[in-house]
Formats: C-alpha cells, structure tokens, sequence
C-alpha cells in the first residue's frame, strides 16, 4: 500500500459519518494503529500547509487520534522509573534507525508523534502524540511540543518553549512553526498561531489566536500569524484610562521591529533587534 493510498483508507475509515462509527473493535484497532504508525513515520500529518499558504487542520486525523485514547486501557508501561499510561499511546521507543538523538533525562516523545531524522531532543522535554518536527530541528530543555503541533526543517525551539496542543475540537489549527524559525527561550505559542517561515522571535514572546502584533516596519497590526522573516520582541503600549496613566500602567505588545534578510543568520538579527 503506497502512502497515498493509505492516507486515503485512514481519512475514509475516520471521517465523521466514516467507517469507524460501524466498525467493530478489531478494527478500529488495525486502523489505530495504521494511523499511529503513518504519523511516526511522517505520511500523514494532522495539519498540511495548501497551494495557498494556508494551513489547515485534518479532523479525521484528530478523530482517530482520540479513537486511540478511547479504545485503550489505562496500564503500566515498562519505562525507567515506572509509568501509567493508555495503552496505544505511551511514549515511543527510539533506535539508531530513526536517525535522531533524544538525549537521557526525563524526555519523553509519545506514540503517533513525527521526529524527522536530524532532530535532537535535549532533556527534559515533551513530544506529544500527532505533533511533526522536522528535519534538523533542535528541540531545547523543557520544551514542551503540544498535540498535533506542526514543526518545520531546522528550527530551534529554545530553552522552556512551549507549543500549545489541540485535540479538540478537531476543525481547531494547531500550533505551526515552519521552516528555519529561531524561537528564543520560554517562548509560549498557542490557540492555533502560524510562525512564517524564517521568523524570529526573541526570548519571552507570548503569541495567542488573539494577540495583536504590532509591525513596526510596515505600521500595521497583525493576529494569529507572524510574517515572513519577521523578527518579533516583547513590547508594551500605554494601559487606557486614566487610572492607568496616573499609575503609568502598560499592557503587553509584542512588536516586529525588524525583517531577516538572505545575508543574517537569526543570532546575529535578534542580537541587533534587542540592542
């Protein structure tokens, strides 16, 4: 069965209306663990990027996901220092052939979730089932890579970064850092936000579905998504009121206040941006 191929039987069997909602348990199970199995390997992904630009959550990737943790039973897991856990989603078992170095510590990568070969993981850390990291990505101490989360190639998730994870509901986009992104330490992204390709942002940015990004380059306000090349830094703007201008309150902004262009590196842009 070629990747296409299999792609198209999962989506049939756990689409709304699909399959899944007659099939008796052994097979549900099969196709679990097919879909498990594809997500690991990288054939099939929660969430895929159009002709467009856009991404797009698959909600019959999300179905079957939660299919997974509804047909297992709560068990103990043979890992060092003891586990209890679902049983088809505990946390997988890497080897020379997968080509990435997960680092001893406390890291843990789940079942069903995507390492591209290249990728290190530094202790501790965490993976969740459905998420893709791409190839040569580095994946930094306590950084929490959430459920269904898309990773791009060569992308650096600093120290305590967390990308926010989505089940459900199942149309809701995950978190997407694509390609060549530098994330600076405990960066949080969430609601379902898209950091274009080559971005950087600089340590302590917070970034919702709701945040408004101020670019300072173009004079011009941004939601749910960081542009192309965007170097991005935590800001503040003036509280209203007058109650807050007396105390001299603030409010968190994160602002763009510059672009990477083909000639800097994103050490060497952030380390300019934050002077």
């Amino acid at each position: 069965m070629t990747a296409r191929t299999e792609q198209s039987t999962l989506e049939a069997f756990f689409t709304e209306g699909g399959a899944a909602e007659r099939a008796g348990e052994r097979e549900t199970l099969e196709r679990v663990e097919e879909l498990l199995e594809a997500l690991e390997e990288g054939t099939v992904r929660a969430a895929s990027r159009d002709d467009e630009g856009r991404w797009q959550a698959h909600a019959w990737v999300k179905r079957g996901i939660l299919a997974a943790f509804r047909h297992s039973e709560t068990v103990e897991i043979d890992w060092p220092g003891g586990a209890v856990d679902r049983s088809l989603v505990p946390a997988r078992r890497l080897g020379l052939g997968d080509g990435v170095r997960v680092v001893p510590g406390g890291t843990s990568v789940r079942r069903g979730a995507h390492l591209a070969p290249g990728v290190v993981v530094m202790p501790p850390s965490y993976v969740n089932v459905g998420a893709h990291v791409g190839a040569g990505s580095m994946v930094d101490s306590h950084v929490l890579v959430g459920s269904c989360a898309q990773v791009g190639g060569g992308v650096h998730l600093s120290t305590a970064v967390q990308l926010g994870g989505v089940l459900e509901p199942v149309g809701a986009r995950p978190v997407v850092v694509e390609d060549d992104v530098f994330v600076g330490a405990q960066c949080g992204l969430y609601e379902g936000v898209v950091v274009r390709s080559r971005a950087v942002l600089a340590p302590g940015v917070m970034l919702t579905a709701g945040t408004t990004v101020y670019d300072l380059v173009n004079q011009t306000e941004l939601r749910g998504e960081v542009p192309e090349g965007a170097v991005v830094v935590p800001g503040s703007r003036p509280a209203r009121g007058d109650y807050a201008a007396v105390l001299g309150l603030s409010l968190y902004a994160p602002m763009i206040v510059k672009y990477r262009d083909a000639s800097t590196d994103a050490a060497t842009v952030l380390e300019g941006a934050l002077r």
